[in-house]
């Protein structure tokens, strides 16, 4: 793959849809989209030594504050349903196991107690978290582990009452789910809402270890756990800081804002895609770079498609949701290729491949029902507890790559491994702007993440809108204008799914996300002259202060909006 240098042509694509459901007009709409002339440069010459000899100078009281991480810890692969209640706990228990074999204490559990406060409490069991626990106790990961087999090794964990690490053949350890599984309901750990303590006792029933998790949102997890050796208790701690400390110390540019980022590309003369891709070089090699970019895509890619062609009527859980998705994308076939017959081999999988350009250019192209049924198909899979990209949670996982496929089908006329690594590298950036913002290394310590975690539908719509508004040519002011137009109308929504499952509301906030970014793409892209009156850095912190002061219920645990008011029978 070539990343030295790529231009855009000039070009002008007028793409009709009808928005009657929307507007209940009934004239159809033009949305315009027009790219610019551009010269990029992913350097990917750049040696590690060089990097002493660049300018980082930079305004930042503290290098270790700056908003940086890798793309590929905002950017990961996991399974649904929830990246805080799903993916965290089950690094949080694979963790635990991990710390317990290097302090050579493991040999001695024979039983683990697992308790869930808050959050995880009340909704954990729709969210799949007692599973994930179980999973990472016998030492799975997210990434690895066969979503098939899960619900069959839960059964024989009933049967058996006992776990066990597979992956070193240690001694099974004792646990019964209705002995050993505590949700305290009506409790939180001090510092976060999204709490689990794990407790492994020895033979005597005395307590040998005891670990406290955080899962702060995304994947990411932060924790200690004490171990008792000769009477006392000493406390070993662990998470998120510990994990990208090193990483963060020798970012070549850093940045803690959208001030310092737009600053450095324009010093630097970069996109915001390419001061990405140089931090990134930092870590990992080119290659390494380009592969982990695609294994993204390709992972974001399959969920689509697993959406698309499932033969499952329903969702699991409760409520008995039909799966939509196989039945909108045969009707998107339908006004596509309205000739051949539905059910022709010839068509079955047209929108999941390359598409010729007299099907891109057709004037029964609807634009909502594309960013839709793909925006659906992610989240109905990762609801279905498959395997997903935390892009930047699994609840709003199918934002952004509803919306990048849409413009690689429809749109690009570039090389699509291209504009894979523009699109996803930015939109890392602005994600990264948005942990900083409402990190527990903020200001307000944990109080800050507690009070915005739940905003993630609006991260992941201003995410994908400054990223649509890059590969489409957009000026470094453009692309900032996008996502904070993403988020700016956003502000305040709120998170009640009902019954603790990740469906209701959650599936169609995620098509409405990727149609929200694309209007506020197209609001920027078309003010090339003007400044914007509110930005990105003022609507982040608008949106941490908004969070802090919405009332508990309404942040995930189904005590408030519409988990209250609608009927589960």
């Amino acid at each position: 793959m070539r990343y030295l240098q790529f231009s855009k042509n000039i070009r002008r694509i007028n793409l009709r849809f009808h928005i009657e459901q929307l507007l209940q007009l009934s004239a159809r709409k033009t949305l315009e989209f027009k790219s610019t002339t551009r010269t990029r440069s992913y350097n990917s010459m750049v040696k590690n030594d060089d990097y002493d000899k660049l300018d980082t100078s930079l305004k930042i009281s503290d290098a270790n504050e700056h908003a940086v991480i890798s793309t590929f810890d905002l950017f990961s692969i996991g399974i649904g349903p929830s990246s805080s209640h799903t993916v965290g706990p089950m690094r949080s228990a694979k963790k635990f196991i991990k710390e317990l074999k290097q302090n050579n204490v493991l040999h001695k559990v024979t039983r683990v107690r697992i308790d869930l406060y808050g959050s995880l409490a009340l909704t954990g069991k729709g969210h799949g978290t007692p599973n994930a626990i179980l999973m990472g106790l016998e030492g799975e990961t997210p990434e690895g582990i066969d979503t098939t087999k899960i619900l069959p090794r839960i059964a024989q964990i009933s049967e058996t009452g006992s776990i066990h690490d597979t992956n070193d053949g240690s001694r099974p350890i004792k646990f019964t789910p209705e002995k050993h599984l505590i949700f305290h309901y009506h409790k939180s750990l001090p510092k976060h809402p999204n709490g689990m303590r794990l407790i492994a006792f020895d033979e005597q029933g005395d307590c040998i270890a005891s670990g406290e998790f955080l899962s702060i949102g995304g994947g990411f997890v932060v924790g200690e756990t004490e171990f008792r050796e000769n009477g006392k208790y000493i406390s070993q701690k662990s998470g998120e800081k510990d994990l990208h400390l090193a990483k963060r110390e020798h970012v070549i540019f850093p940045f803690s804002n959208a001030e310092d980022l737009l600053r450095i590309c324009k010093r630097e003369n970069l996109s915001i895609a390419q001061l990405v891709y140089r931090n990134e070089l930092r870590w990992r090699s080119k290659v390494e770079i380009e592969s982990k970019v695609m294994e993204i895509w390709n992972t974001m890619n399959q969920s689509i498609q697993n959406g698309c062609l499932s033969t499952e009527e329903y969702l699991p859980g409760s409520l008995k949701v039909r799966r939509r998705a196989p039945g909108l994308y045969n009707k998107l076939l339908k006004d596509l290729y309205p000739d051949i017959p539905s059910g022709s081999a010839v068509i079955k999988n047209s929108l999941l491949q390359p598409l010729p350009s007299a099907v891109k250019n057709s004037p029964s192209i609807n634009i909502l029902d594309i960013v839709s049924v793909y925006a659906i198909a992610v989240n109905e899979e990762n609801a279905a507890g498959g395997k997903v990209v935390t892009a930047p949670t699994n609840g709003a996982s199918g934002v952004i790559p509803s919306v990048l496929k849409y413009y690689l089908e429809f749109v690009s006329e570039q090389n699509p491994e291209e504009v894979i690594m523009d699109f996803l590298l930015t939109s890392a950036a602005i994600g990264m702007l948005y942990k900083k913002g409402a990190s527990i290394s903020a200001a307000e310590g944990c109080q800050g993440e507690i009070g915005v975690e739940r905003l993630f539908y609006e991260k992941a719509c201003s995410m994908a809108a400054a990223a649509f508004a890059a590969v489409m040519g957009g000026t470094l002011e453009q692309v900032e204008d996008a996502a904070e137009i993403g988020m700016e109308h956003n502000l305040g929504l709120t998170c009640d799914p009902i019954n603790g499952l990740v469906q209701i509301p959650c599936i169609e906030r995620n098509a409405l996300g990727g149609i929200k970014s694309l209007g506020a793409a197209q609001l920027a892209l078309k003010n090339r002259d003007s400044v914007a009156k509110v930005t990105l850095d003022q609507v982040i912190e608008t949106m941490r202060q908004t969070g802090i002061d919405m009332q508990t219920k309404y942040k995930e645990t189904s005590l408030g909006g519409l988990a209250v008011n609608v009927p589960l029978c």
